[in-house]
């Protein structure tokens, strides 16, 4: 994945980066709405939204004297950028943090519940934690506010079940830009032999607990110092010449291991995990009276070595195909490399186009010409753009009138740009009973229509799945998007028997989407194998809104792999010519 690297050191030797100027931004936002401040929460959020955005440090364009270059940025946010970029932080923000008490700052970690709800709960009610919040719930005193309900409180104490129950876990999709940014400056070491990511980062699960980078070196000390002293770094908490231990923003923790060239295989296998894949490779060798650690595979009587400088190596010592590390997790994988049925896994380069992305058009950050450049560059043969219908309003949803503008616009473009198609879709809202909220005489005219889920999220098991069964059975939709409608860490899935949805869209031929955006994954790697077995078609999709959104593609892939996927599986891997002959059936 391509990755702008937004970073420079403040006077008090902080790291800041695009991403640190737009969260302070967003919580400045948050604390003037918490003070029912008007209009400057949005200045504050306009200039986040555009900071994001950008595609340089915004360091490099503070040093050439055009902040105010920036889309929502006038003079007063420029000059708390300089502010932040020089002393690392913004003390306006800190004198609004010491107006608040902290407990009605983590009310917002609540799903559902912004500045404005909290608010008016602690103005209307005098809540100002989560312990008086689920206090005033389990009393049913929310309902004395106007326009909260029985249905708002079961609500908000899932919500906050649900953070008591997350664990420091990261987003793979926003760590793994990061992961791999240390492990190329450890490749840049003249000591290093040899570096790799490890642990669950490389088997690509949905959420990282911390990330472990595995390397042979020829001097253990120089290249433990060399990455404690990396800028990145914020904490040390352990040096040595076999391990170290560091922290970076956001406190997420990474190791490093170091280990000789001769042994690097065996310690990459065994700390690439899973404990359970790990525990089942030992015990084959235990079967054939050998042992298998971090230092290699021997033979128990007289400590000869079998294997240890390659993975591959160990797995064919223990009658095994290769397992690639996404499978590695006790599934019946091993089982399946005994027997030579492990699938021929998707590629991470199998993918052709893109099938979900947004623009201008609706709520994305750019025009289609750049997003069809931008994917033309990553190697794309074709995007579909999917901008929302006119039912999700919050988006900026299309109309039917603009639908048909938009349809003029790509025509155009499609015949002014080479080497990329783009394709007309939607991306229509599925109502309470199953339909799509666009007239069919607007939808059989498009190329690609994505149908998904956006609110009623609250619906039984049984209605869900009906629902979801009749947009399925609609004649002009093409592709279910994220189809179980999870947030990961967030947001759990709706109520559905998935395979009843899994066989509806088999026996119609329609496309279950996996939602690759990080915070979505969606289908997840255990409904990907499942949709396998009803012979489910899966298609990839960004939901990019932004043009670096598209490389979440990758993210996409590996879901498909994890799910034990091959590339036939995936409409997308397909040619221009032989998507159009799949929709055409």
């Amino acid at each position: 994945m391509q990755r702008q690297d937004h970073r420079r050191t403040g006077t008090g030797g902080t790291m800041v980066t695009n991403k640190d100027v737009a969260a302070i931004f967003r919580e400045m936002a948050d604390l003037l709405t918490l003070e029912g401040v008007a209009f400057k929460p949005q200045a504050y959020l306009r200039a986040a939204r555009a900071i994001t955005a950008l595609d340089e440090d915004i360091t490099a364009i503070a040093e050439r004297g055009e902040l105010e270059a920036i889309a929502g940025v006038g003079t007063a946010i420029a000059a708390k950028i300089t502010t932040i970029i020089d002393e690392g932080h913004l003390p306006a923000l800190d004198t609004l943090r010491n107006k608040q008490p902290s407990g009605l700052r983590d009310l917002m970690k609540i799903e559902g519940i912004g500045p404005k709800t909290a608010r008016r709960l602690s103005t209307e009610l005098g809540i100002t934690s989560i312990e008086e919040l689920e206090t005033a719930v389990d009393q049913h005193r929310l309902r004395r506010m106007k326009g909260f309900g029985a249905q708002s409180e079961k609500q908000i104490k899932e919500g906050i079940e649900a953070l008591k129950g997350r664990t420091n876990r990261f987003l793979l999709g926003y760590i793994l830009p990061d992961a791999e940014t240390i492990e190329a400056q450890l490749r840049g070491h003249p000591a290093v032999l040899r570096v790799c990511l490890a642990g669950s980062i490389r088997r690509r699960k949905e959420t990282i607990g911390d990330v472990d980078i595995l390397v042979a070196a020829d001097d253990p000390d120089a290249v433990s110092a060399f990455f404690c002293s990396l800028p990145e770094v914020q904490r040390v908490l352990m040096q040595g010449p076999k391990r170290s231990s560091v922290v970076l923003a956001a406190d997420l923790h990474v190791d490093l291991r170091v280990v000789q060239e001769e042994a690097f295989g065996a310690a990459l296998q065994y700390f690439t995990g899973s404990k359970g894949h790990n525990i089942h490779l030992r015990q084959r060798a235990i079967e054939r009276g050998w042992k298998l650690n971090e230092y290699g595979l021997f033979a128990r009587e007289g400590e000869t070595l079998i294997a240890r400088t390659h993975e591959e190596e160990i797995y064919r010592a223990l009658d095994l195909a290769f397992i690639p590390p996404e499978l590695r997790e006790n599934r019946g994988e091993v089982e399946a490399a005994a027997a030579g049925a492990l699938p021929t896994l998707i590629g991470y380069d199998a993918v052709k186009g893109d099938l979900h992305v947004h623009t201008r058009w609706s709520d994305g950050a750019h025009t289609i010409r750049e997003m069809a450049e931008a994917a033309r560059e990553r190697g794309c043969e074709y995007i579909t753009i999917c901008d929302h219908s006119a039912g999700l309003a919050v988006a900026h949803g299309m109309t039917d009138d603009r639908i048909r503008e938009q349809g003029k616009e790509i025509a155009d473009l499609n015949r002014d740009l080479n080497d990329i198609t783009i394709l007309h879709g939607i991306e229509a809202n599925i109502d309470r009973d199953g339909n799509p909220d666009v007239r069919k005489e607007i939808l059989r005219d498009l190329d690609f229509v994505v149908a998904s889920i956006h609110s009623g999220f609250r619906q039984t098991k049984k209605e869900m799945t009906e629902r979801m069964q009749t947009a399925i059975h609609n004649d002009h939709i093409d592709m279910i998007g994220h189809p179980t409608g999870r947030l990961i860490q967030k947001r759990e899935p709706y109520a559905l028997d998935m395979d009843a949805v899994f066989e509806a869209a088999a026996a119609a031929n329609v496309l279950m989407e996996i939602n690759a955006f990080p915070s979505r994954l969606d289908l997840s790697d255990v409904h990907c194998r499942r949709a396998r077995t009803f012979g489910v078609m899966i298609g990839i999709g960004t939901d990019a809104h932004h043009t670096n959104h598209l490389g979440y593609l990758d993210f996409g892939v590996a879901v498909a792999r994890r799910g034990w996927l091959e590339e036939a599986d995936i409409l997308n891997t397909r040619t221009l010519a032989g998507l159009r002959k799949w929709l055409e059936t």
